[in-house]
């Protein structure tokens, strides 16, 4: 079973960027941490069951050397961009046999000391392909998932309500095993342009890349 788990905004400056969506939209955001094996850090805007992360390179040596690295340098070159939407799944060994993707462990330390670790699939096995979504399964309680964490948006979101991507709608169909997510398919480039979040007096906000 798929469900929407998290979008990922790849920036240059993760305090800059995280203002920024501050004072334009009311969204919260919170260190994360550091992922030494991409040489990456995050920042976290929590939504209880789902979160935005902001994803940028802090150790270009590092970050030169991963998949991961070189791709979000590209995307945020000239400005923050959508890297690519991910999916927490309950039997991700299944899902990765089915497409091919290794299930690879993840690890990341908060900056009190918590590691957070979760199970991979797909985020650097899909190419170019960054409009189709990839896969995570936590393995830490409900307490710890980024999601969770205490902040206080200016804005009354409650969560993510779609995302729109450009591509093939029949392979996005064919990635999913023809599951039902809130992910839509225009005609524009291959990527993800727009993700909207449901706000309690039934509105919506949309951030496009």
């Amino acid at each position: 079973m798929f469900k929407l788990d998290h979008v990922v905004l790849a920036v240059r400056d993760l305090e800059a960027s995280s203002g920024r969506l501050w004072e334009e939209h009311g969204l919260r955001f919170v260190p994360g941490g550091h992922h030494p094996q991409w040489g990456t850090a995050n920042m976290i805007a929590p939504l209880g069951n789902e979160y935005v992360e902001l994803l940028g390179v802090v150790d270009e040596a590092m970050g030169s050397n991963s998949v991961l690295g070189r791709t979000l340098m590209e995307l945020s070159a000239e400005r923050d961009r959508w890297f690519s939407v991910c999916l927490s799944d309950d039997d991700i060994d299944t899902t990765g046999a089915r497409l091919g993707l290794t299930v690879r462990p993840g690890v990341r330390s908060r900056p009190d000391g918590t590691e957070v670790r979760w199970r991979g699939a797909g985020i650097e096995e899909r190419g170019e392909d960054l409009w189709l979504p990839f896969f995570i399964s936590w393995d830490v309680p409900a307490t710890l998932h980024p999601g969770a964490a205490p902040a206080e948006h200016r804005a009354p979101v409650e969560g993510i309500a779609w995302a729109e991507v450009g591509g093939d709608e029949s392979r996005l169909r064919d990635w999913l095993g023809g599951a039902d997510v809130p992910i839509r398919v225009d005609d524009g480039d291959p990527s993800v342009h727009a993700v909207g979040f449901s706000l309690r007096d039934g509105g919506e906000i949309v951030l496009r890349g």
